[in-house]
């Protein structure tokens, strides 16, 4: 399955490209069918896809798309109830904690430390298999990867494809195929340089990855039970493997208002492990 969608074979420019005429300073003025992110005085986020006599409905009033479309990027606006807005072109992590999805996506914390722990480079071949609703593989594919997905539902495919196209514009379906297909049975590829796995007993693919990897390629697993992780690592204490290693990642922000800083009372802890090994030689 590599056709998105109907609803997603239009224009769909993605986040950080540049759009329509440019302004004096270099940027460029938002158009119709792309997405815009509006931040009110609270920085509560709103994303909404811009298109000519839209409006914005929202609890503190109701913003027109004719206002935004043509208008530079950090352009602040008033909605019918005087509230403040301003708008932006979402960011990548933006797209995937506010798009439309199935399944529970890997947060922007933890897509950015398995980009660098598997090493993720334009032109890699990438096994990815738990798509999902298509976070990591628009991470993949924003790296420059070419992207095998495997996903047993069928909903789930099509909701990654579909964000994909949106967010990432309709080029990246050329990196990208997804197949209906359990990974526990197998992988039907050779020679990739990485497997991306986010299921829930990634250890049964350990001797598919080991068929399919090239040597020196890297293996990598996202569970959010350390039992996962654990089973994980007990299956990879095979000759076939090295340099195994599991860790999480914690963020914290910082309240800082003039002299008065500390640490917010809220932080993003836990949300997943990430245990990775290296295929030697045989």
């Amino acid at each position: 399955m590599n056709e998105p969608p109907e609803a997603a074979k239009g224009e769909n420019p993605p986040p950080g490209a540049a759009h329509g005429a440019q302004t004096e300073k270099g940027g460029s003025l938002f158009g119709a069918g792309e997405h815009v992110l509006l931040v009110d005085d609270k920085n509560r986020k709103h994303l909404r896809r811009l298109r000519p006599d839209g409006v914005f409905h929202f609890h503190n009033g109701l913003l027109k798309h004719n206002d935004i479309l043509g208008r530079p990027e950090g352009v602040t606006l008033r909605s019918s109830k005087n509230s403040r807005f301003t708008a932006f072109r979402p960011t990548l992590s933006d797209a995937i904690l506010l798009m439309k999805r199935g399944a529970q996506v890997i947060y922007p914390k933890d897509l950015g430390q398995i980009l660098m722990l598997a090493d993720v480079a334009p032109g890699q071949r990438v096994f990815e298999s738990g798509v999902g609703s298509g976070a990591l593989s628009m991470s993949l594919l924003r790296a420059g990867a070419r992207v095998l997905g495997y996903e047993i539902r069928e909903d789930f495919a099509r909701r990654a494809l579909n964000n994909v196209s949106t967010y990432l514009g309709t080029e990246a379906l050329g990196r990208y195929e997804i197949q209906e297909r359990d990974c526990y049975e197998g992988i039907g590829a050779s020679g990739l340089d990485r497997v991306l796995l986010d299921v829930p007993e990634p250890w049964r693919v350990v001797p598919h990855a080991e068929q399919a990897l090239r040597a020196g390629g890297i293996l990598l697993a996202y569970t959010p039970s350390i039992v996962q992780a654990s089973n994980l690592r007990r299956s990879l204490e095979t000759t076939a493997w090295g340099l195994a290693e599991t860790c999480e990642v914690m963020t914290r922000n910082w309240h800082v208002a003039g002299e008065a800083v500390r640490p917010e009372h809220r932080m993003v802890a836990h949300t997943g492990f990430i245990t990775h090994a290296r295929r030697m030689t045989d």
